[in-house]
């Protein structure tokens, strides 16, 4: 009689806790102790640039504004990356944004363990964690009607604004735009802001997710 078969083990869930004092990453850690398969650390977004191995990020709100910067900045340097931002009390249409932005999900600080290994468990295997409501409200603004997200209308933009856009959109920071076109990083900013009054957003996200969901670049 053949011996019975060890249950598989779960495959190791590589979190990186970005740009977190230290007491918030030493919660996770017990918030997470009796999950075998985490591997919790702590990195900055420099750092995760370099490391391949991570899987998902769990990326405070509490920056404010900052927070979708540092998803861009993220995104950019490894667009693979699955993230899950955490927050307290964030209102729908913040959530929405993040999603919008990029976010894999969105887990309220206040919610039970059981949310949270949950949240990054769905997330790892492909899925995105977020209130019902909020997922039901993107899914309807995007696909049944995309200018309900940000204001519509007939825009028209310049050879090097659609230049610049473009490049935008695939995660180019100021600095690697104005190397690409030969301009100087200050007229990418010039031309980023000329950008955003002709569309009627706040920030280079909304803009990318306007210029995606109006069609505005060519999918790459």
């Amino acid at each position: 009689m053949k011996p019975a078969a060890k249950p598989a083990k779960r495959p190791h869930i590589r979190i990186a806790v970005v740009e977190s004092d230290p007491l918030r990453f030493v919660g996770f850690r017990a918030l997470f102790d009796s999950e075998q398969d985490f591997e919790l650390v702590s990195s900055s977004v420099a750092e995760l640039a370099h490391q391949e191995n991570i899987d998902l990020v769990l990326l405070g709100s509490r920056g404010g504004p900052n927070l979708f910067d540092v998803m861009a900045s993220l995104k950019a340097a490894r667009p693979d990356l699955r993230i899950i931002v955490t927050g307290s009390g964030a209102d729908d249409e913040t959530i929405l944004k993040a999603i919008a932005a990029g976010a894999k999900g969105y887990v309220d600080e206040a919610a039970a363990p059981s949310e949270f290994t949950q949240a990054i468990r769905m997330v790892n295997l492909g899925s995105v964690w977020a209130p019902r409501r909020v997922l039901s409200m993107f899914i309807e603004r995007v696909s049944s009607s995309p200018g309900r997200i940000f204001p519509a209308g007939r825009v028209t933009f310049t050879d090097r604004e659609k230049e610049v856009l473009e490049m935008l959109v695939a995660g180019r920071s100021n600095k690697e735009i104005g190397a690409a076109l030969g301009i100087e990083e200050r007229t990418v900013k010039a031309h980023v802001a000329k950008l955003m009054r002709k569309v009627g957003v706040q920030n280079r996200i909304a803009l990318s997710v306007h210029a995606i969901t109006h069609s505005l670049v060519t999918a790459k």
